[in-house]
């Protein structure tokens, strides 16, 4: 045994050197081609100023910013679109995959058809329609399209009312809506005890619903309503001022995702549901449930043990695809230090580098959250 156990430890020692030695390699040769290039490596040129302009609606930049400056622009960016996009194909694709399995024929073979068909069509194509066939065809801001006064739909973006706050005002709305969750925590586990002890069931769904919708909501109508304007867009001669404007390069982006994604969602969670055994619909249906618990408190929560592993590859893949932005002209990660800074500078190996690093990062933050979630939602055996 003791041998055995030597054994691996040389095998994994010898591989860990090849290894060392294969990078060592790598970074002497590429150091020697660069010299004979005349090329100076290093990144010392993320400092210099960057000379180009870049939409960026949170974080303050002008041409006289760094190259680092751009580059965090098209991190956050990148990071912007791949949550929203997470959040948007994750809701559809749920709704998808449950209508894809229901009793409505009509429903179930029109969801079938709009994936089949969204599935196999490149995504590059997808984001092109949205943004060339869709939003580039909505009318100029003169004759923009509204809805209810106070959202605007134009060639230009989408104009939404913007809330205008202090740093006071957004702090106890923050913590109003931390106290909601909370509470909502907190009451889930004594919902749980009570069903545990004496089988009763406790609405723990509307109650949470309440708690977090409705908490933020009361502090905002007492206290917070005069502290926070809302900013609503005016049309004024040629274009929007006020309120908050998604560009269609955005839009167009975020929609292309997370209709894709959502399509591939879908059969993930009618695999899932379908991994059920009818049994325990069978059983559930006996003791009176209706359809909405039976799906809610029996089918998914067993159906999530299938789901979660497959559904982080399309987590994943949202986020890596996002780089597709350079197709629309939206500033991401790609945009910014893959292309106009690689340009400028001619650091292509620092600027495939840092880009690289960059997804890898967040798809391992996505796949260590991903893994936890899945980890809670697995038989646990003893």
């Amino acid at each position: 045994m003791t041998s055995k156990k030597a054994r691996n430890w040389l095998v994994q020692i010898g591989l860990s050197i090849l290894l060392l030695g294969a990078i060592v390699y790598f970074v002497h040769n590429v150091s020697i081609n660069l010299n004979r290039l005349g090329l100076v490596s290093g990144f010392g040129f993320l400092f210099d100023r960057a000379g180009y302009d870049l939409d960026s609606p949170i974080l303050r930049y002008t041409a006289d910013s760094t190259y680092l400056d751009a580059y965090f622009v098209g991190l956050v960016n990148t990071i912007i679109v791949s949550l929203c996009g997470i959040l948007l194909a994750t809701v559809l694709g749920f709704t998808l995959g449950i209508l894809r399995l229901s009793g409505n024929w009509l429903a179930s073979k029109t969801v079938y058809v709009v994936v089949e068909f969204s599935r196999n069509i490149p995504l590059v194509i997808w984001v092109i329609v949205w943004y060339f066939g869709v939003f580039l065809q909505l009318p100029s801001p003169k004759n923009a399209l509204d809805i209810l006064d106070i959202i605007f739909l134009s060639n230009r973006g989408v104009y939404v009312p913007q809330p205008e706050f202090s740093l006071v005002s957004l702090s106890i709305f923050i913590i109003a809506l931390g106290v909601g969750v909370l509470i909502k925590i907190l009451y889930s586990r004594y919902a749980e005890k009570i069903q545990n002890s004496t089988g009763r069931q406790l609405p723990t769904f509307t109650v949470g619903v309440a708690s977090i919708v409705g908490i933020p909501t009361v502090v905002y109508l007492l206290f917070l309503q005069r502290s926070i304007v809302w900013s609503v867009p005016l049309f004024q001669r040629f274009n929007f001022s006020g309120g908050m404007a998604l560009k269609p390069e955005f839009i167009a982006l975020l929609m292309g995702l997370s209709v894709y994604t959502a399509c591939n969602i879908a059969e993930i969670v009618r695999s899932g549901i379908n991994s059920v055994a009818k049994g325990q619909r069978e059983a559930a249906k006996s003791l009176n449930l209706t359809p909405w618990q039976v799906m809610r408190m029996i089918i998914i929560p067993q159906a999530l043990r299938v789901i979660i592993p497959p559904l982080n590859s399309q987590y994943l893949n949202l986020t890596k695809n996002s780089s597709l932005a350079i197709v629309v002209g939206y500033t991401d990660v790609v945009s910014t230090l893959g292309g106009t800074t690689l340009n400028q500078t001619g650091q292509a190996l620092e600027c495939i580098t840092m880009v690289m690093a960059t997804y890898l990062v967040l798809s391992l933050l996505i796949s260590a959250v991903m893994n936890g979630i899945n980890r809670k939602v697995q038989i646990v055996t003893k």
